[in-house]
């Protein structure tokens, strides 16, 4: 039986037709266009013995066709798991491997000998993409899926398996039924149908994690959407002023990125407002840029696990609270209920107290999900991010929390970002360890000046036993700071 929110999102996408559906690398592809690859895909998959219900991998990059491949699926009910693209060939093979899916989808450029016999071993088929003909082919040797193979079945209700985005560790794979969905497109449009007209949805994010969502929530919809491959400044603000975007949700990264680049107000003179999530935006760079550019940022939050937010701000709730509360991330979105427990007891804190978020979504079930965010929420219900419970650091049985360590930091002049991570240590377990973003031009502050500056304003044991000085903190491609990389900085010093 075809579930509902199939039916509605196969109607959204036949909905197109020869009109504009996708914006890529600068030309408009129809709905037809678009459909057209998913079916071809749907051909090559049927002729190599896979089952039409039967789940396969997407070695997933943002581009066209990787798009058109994701909307058919979602359209068929074919249940896809996302495989990152940006790591090396033989860690895709251990994930073909390991998935051992009937087949797997993937760019031309990503099929390297490695990752063909990955794929070989798993007894998996192979699907090549490229803009150029053929646009949809079989891959040399696995024009069929080896039948002697037991190959992973669809779970039930199951339709996407995403990826997060690897800032502590190796990403995690997560599991959205199609149920969910719905929630997904809400969270992402707040409930908003676009007008005739209306500029398209901007998706940029990476498609193999929460920035699926995206583009799924504006094919249902049936809006046209803009894609880039990655974010740059130049491409983002090129889409923005071509389009007329009005609003676009950005992570911390890319509003310190466009202030650098002192991008021209009239080129942004369309936005009616950001919204920054995936991590925190230090209340410097937002004064900054809401000062330069006179777009109001938004806080907002929401988690792979919960395929979108778990909070928002209304158009109301910004008039009643928007300068009182303005370092909230929002509300909880109406089908959710969350509150604030003690990290070690499990129980429910009072009103305005700091601990662990859980959530309760009426789509995905009964039970309470932790987060491992520590969050308070006020007497009206709104939300405040504080941190993450995973990245403390207990020095000697001191708790140490890198994002107040950071604020800190930040609050150098020379200092344009920071990161700070846990490190072994011998006698006392861990300690905390800080990469240092200079400001290019200024004086380049010492060791010593840095450990003054957070003993100046926290208890002692917050003070990082060393610093790295970088052009740029290392970066994933969804524009967060790469925990497992700042610490190999300090085992790098440790080395030398």
């Amino acid at each position: 039986m075809t579930e509902p929110f199939t039916e509605k999102f196969a109607a959204g996408l036949a909905g197109y037709g020869d009109g504009q559906c996708i914006s890529y690398e600068g030309r408009w592809f129809s709905g037809n266009e678009v459909t057209g690859y998913a079916d071809a895909i749907a051909s090559v998959l049927r002729d190599a013995g896979v089952a039409d219900d039967a789940p396969v991998g997407l070695v997933v990059r943002n581009r066209l066709p990787h798009a058109a491949a994701i909307m058919g699926f979602m359209a068929a009910g074919r249940a896809v798991s996302m495989i990152y693209s940006f790591q090396s060939p033989e860690s895709i093979g251990r994930d073909i491997e390991t998935l051992a899916l009937s087949a797997v989808v993937a760019d031309e450029q990503d099929w390297a000998d490695e990752v063909v016999a990955a794929a070989k071993r798993a007894g998996s088929a192979g699907v090549a993409l490229s803009m150029r003909s053929p646009m949809v082919a079989p891959v040399q040797g696995l024009e069929r899926r080896d039948g002697s193979r037991p190959h992973a079945e669809a779970e039930p209700g199951v339709a996407l398996q995403i990826l997060t985005s690897g800032t502590t560790g190796p990403p995690k794979r997560q599991s959205i039924k199609t149920k969910v969905l719905e929630r997904t497109v809400f969270s992402v449009t707040s409930g908003e149908a676009a007008p005739p007209g209306a500029p398209p949805e901007f998706s940029y994010w990476q498609f193999g994690g929460i920035g699926v969502c995206q583009l799924i929530a504006g094919a249902y919809n049936g809006r046209r959407i803009v894609i880039l491959e990655r974010f740059t400044v130049d491409g983002w603000v090129n889409a923005v002023k071509t389009h007329r975007i009005k609003r676009s949700g950005v992570q911390p990264a890319v509003i310190r990125m466009l202030l650098d680049a002192d991008v021209p107000k009239e080129d942004l003179a369309s936005l009616e407002f950001l919204i920054s999530a995936s991590g925190p935006l230090d209340p410097e760079t937002r004064d900054e840029f809401e000062a330069r550019y006179r777009i109001p940022v938004k806080l907002a939050y929401g988690a792979t696990e919960f395929a979108g937010s778990l909070c928002a701000w209304t158009p109301e709730m910004d008039t009643e609270f928007g300068a009182a509360k303005r370092d909230s991330v929002g509300r909880a979105l109406p089908d959710t209920e969350l509150r604030i427990v003690d990290e070690d007891t499990g129980a429910e804190l009072p009103t305005g107290e700091r601990g662990l978020l859980e959530a309760k979504i009426t789509s995905i079930g009964d039970d309470w999900i932790r987060t491992t965010d520590i969050a308070s929420i006020d007497e009206d219900g709104f939300v405040t991010l504080h941190g993450r419970a995973d990245g403390a650091i207990n020095r000697g049985g001191f708790k140490v929390l890198p994002e107040t360590v950071r604020r800190v930091l930040i609050s150098h002049p020379a200092v344009r970002d920071a990161c700070v991570v846990g490190v072994p240590d011998a006698r006392l377990g861990q300690v905390p360890f800080a990469a240092i973003e200079a400001v290019p031009g200024e004086p380049t502050p010492s060791d010593d000046e840095l450990k003054e500056l957070v003993r100046r304003s926290l208890p002692v044991y917050n003070v990082p036993v060393a610093f790295a000085i970088v052009d740029e903190l290392p970066r994933n491609p969804a524009l967060k700071v790469s925990l497992p990389a700042v610490a190999a900085l300090y085992e790098a010093r440790a080395n030398r």
